[in-house]
């Protein structure tokens, strides 16, 4: 019988990031998606790892099969660790990414690059259908830049300059961006977990 682990998520682009990230993994990654009738539990914890935990039980429980879900958020020095954990919805609920972008651009201007440090944060949550749950965080440093940069990633890659620079996570290879993420850092700390699971 097939081992499935499904993948509290809606976003494709996360989904393809965390098969890539877990290529060795010996079950199948669904995401929730795919499961008939499943829908997208509210994210209206205040913590990173409140939203993680939220989703991922509330998959386990609708599958009855063990899930993994994220939460991440960028994290801005200069507005108070602002957009956080509302990052998705920054310029509004459903927004655009394009629309997240632009209004961080706007919060930013005028500030010169020494006052533009950020982290992305992420919080990874593996749930059993018992409700048994296990979570891993991974950050990654960098700064803002004042303009969009590279054409890979999603969300706030374009802006995100990864250390000192000098290219943004929107100007690295798949390869190389799975190999340094936040996303990464956190799914590798679920991995032991995860490989006596399966």
């Amino acid at each position: 019988m097939e081992k499935i682990l499904v993948i509290a998520t809606f976003n494709p682009h996360k989904l393809s990031e965390i098969r890539a990230i877990l290529p060795g993994l010996p079950a199948a990654l669904k995401a929730l998606s795919s499961f008939p009738g499943a829908a997208a539990a509210e994210e209206d914890s205040p913590s990173l790892e409140g939203n993680a935990l939220k989703k991922a039980l509330a998959a386990a429980r609708f599958t009855g099969l063990p899930a993994l879900a994220d939460d991440t958020g960028l994290e801005v020095d200069a507005l108070g660790g602002a957009p956080g954990v509302r990052s998705a919805r920054y310029a509004g609920e459903k927004a655009s990414y394009a629309a997240n972008n632009s209004k961080l651009l706007a919060a930013l201007a005028g500030l010169g690059p020494e006052r533009r440090a950020a982290r992305f944060a992420c919080v990874t949550a593996l749930a059993l259908p018992s409700g048994e749950t296990r979570t891993s965080r991974g950050t990654l440093e960098g700064r803002i830049t004042a303009a969009l940069r590279g054409a890979n990633g999603f969300g706030y890659d374009p802006l995100f300059e990864v250390g000192a620079g000098p290219r943004t996570l929107a100007e690295f290879s798949e390869e190389e961006k799975n190999a340094v993420s936040h996303r990464a850092r956190a799914l590798r700390g679920l991995l032991p977990a995860l490989l006596k699971l399966f």
